[in-house]
């Protein structure tokens, strides 16, 4: 699967509108994600308006780069439909990293910015969204055409790799 090796969090973009039909796709490939006992407790909000954008972009020092997409997605989990809450956030990573795997596919960059377990900043998204009590904002997703092309980084490192046993890797000075 070439997404898994050419992902890279990409924070320039182009001024292209993202289509509809992929923002969809995004979605659908965001819903396939496993979660704990196929709860699938997600949610999302899909976020266009421009001044709505500039908003979220105020939700930490590193969400500048949201004023400057088309399109975000706020990853959310409604703790109504959980059966082990514990797990709401591993769920909802495994539906981040859909969006951000099917964003290379469709020619799309994206970038993930952490909302959950920062109190301040899921206050902020909850506010801004008025979301009710049950529902936890977990991350944001700026999506777009990339302004840069994507280069190929080979992150292997077989000294973190273990068989069997686990055995302390040399350090390197």
């Amino acid at each position: 699967m070439d997404a898994i090796f050419t992902r890279r969090s990409v924070r320039k973009f182009l001024k292209t509108p993202v289509e509809m039909d992929k923002i969809e796709q995004l979605l659908k490939a965001a819903m396939q994600a496993p979660s704990a006992v196929n709860e699938r407790s997600w949610e999302f909000i899909v976020v266009q308006d421009k001044k709505l954008l500039g908003k979220l972009a105020l939700m930490s020092p590193y969400a500048g780069v949201i004023k400057d997409v088309s399109v975000a997605i706020v990853a959310l989990g409604n703790t109504k439909q959980m059966y082990f809450p514990e797990y709401w956030q591993l769920n909802l990573a495994a539906a981040t990293q859909n969006i951000l795997l099917q964003a290379v596919e469709l020619d799309l960059g994206a970038v993930w910015l952490g909302v959950a377990p920062e109190a301040d900043r899921m206050k902020y998204i909850a506010g801004l969204f008025a979301l009710p009590e049950h529902v936890l904002p977990f991350a944001v997703i700026p999506i777009g055409y990339p302004a840069t092309e994507n280069k190929f980084i080979d992150r292997y490192e077989p000294e973190k790799v273990h068989y069997d046993k686990y055995e302390e890797a040399e350090k390197i000075q």
